[in-house]
């Protein structure tokens, strides 16, 4: 009996510390809600004059909320959690906005409601997070940042657009094809999409590596993978570094490894046998293709897609 209460009284304890450091929702005192305290209070009622005027012209429910901390949750999961409790918007247009901000874990996101995704789609509020709220964040300017956010906010919904474009245009991203980043995927997602396009181009390149003859065939094949398919997970800068990498350690790497021993008899074997054995993996040349495969104990892998959007950010 004592040994059950003891159990019950563990997991009741580890339920209320589970409890003890999940984010709450805070109360909807207004339309800026500065948990954190990272506004001075002449920006707060800055902002609220700014969505008062905004909401009594259109009904457009916006409101700002900082929390120090998201206390392990993503900020995807904690916006819908205070989107849900303070239900923002009215009933049947849901026609309200979140500006949520975590300076702690330095991610923010805005989250839209789904009467006005047409007005503020995902793109328009990712565009003034990375060009319009951000930068400023990045200089430690949480007022400015906060502040031509919502402005430029407003304006998207009131169908001047305006003030996003303006600072796309004049900021560091301008130059030509570096406009385009990583989606914004919560890390978890990152990871795992990051551990599924590595592995299988990631294989294959070992595999052209290490293989006589059909290596530089995989080499020129793997390039437009090597350049696309990391932008999803590191974004365009990243995926460029990444391919020039590629681009030139795999020939220094192969060339460095056909001076080897076993690559010249793997090269020999697979001129006079058809096949060779490569760390204990099987290299075939099929005589009816002309193409050369790579098998281990019969096994093979498959390929799929995977995607998703939302109007996240860190500085």
């Amino acid at each position: 009996m004592r040994a059950r209460e003891h159990l019950l009284a563990t997991a009741a304890g580890v339920f209320l510390a589970v409890l003890a450091h999940a984010a709450d929702v805070p109360y909807l005192s207004g339309r800026v809600v500065d948990h954190a305290e990272i506004l001075n209070a002449a920006t707060r009622q800055q902002l609220e004059a700014m969505l008062r005027a905004h909401e009594d012209k259109t009904t457009d429910q916006i409101v700002v909320l900082t929390v120090p901390s998201l206390e392990g949750d993503s900020v995807e999961q904690f916006a819908t959690k205070v989107f849900d409790a303070w239900k923002l918007g009215q009933k049947g247009k849901d026609n309200g906005v979140l500006v949520l901000v975590s300076p702690k874990d330095r991610r923010l996101r805005i989250e839209v409601g789904y009467g006005l995704e047409g007005k503020l789609p995902d793109v328009s509020a990712s565009r003034i997070i990375r060009n319009v709220i951000t930068p400023r964040f990045k200089e430690g300017d949480y007022d400015r940042g906060v502040i031509d956010g919502v402005a430029a906010i407003v304006a998207q919904l009131q169908g001047q657009g305006s003030i996003a474009a303006d600072a796309e245009s004049k900021g560091p991203r301008s130059a030509a094809g570096s406009t385009i980043d990583a989606p914004d995927l919560p890390w978890q997602m990152r990871i795992l999409l990051g551990a599924f396009i590595f592995g299988i181009i990631g294989l294959f390149t070992v595999i052209g590596v290490m293989t006589p003859g059909m290596g530089w065939f995989l080499y020129l094949f793997l390039i437009p993978f090597w350049a696309m398919f990391p932008i999803v997970i590191i974004g365009t800068r990243g995926a460029f570094v990444l391919l020039m990498i590629y681009l030139v350690a795999y020939p220094v790497v192969k060339i460095i490894l056909s001076r080897q021993p076993w690559y010249s008899k793997a090269a020999q074997e697979l001129k006079s046998k058809g096949s060779a054995t490569i760390g204990g993996f099987t290299v075939s040349s099929g005589s009816s293709s002309g193409s050369s495969g790579f098998s281990s104990g019969g096994s093979s892998g498959g390929g799929g897609s995977s995607g998703g959007g939302g109007a996240s950010g860190s500085w």
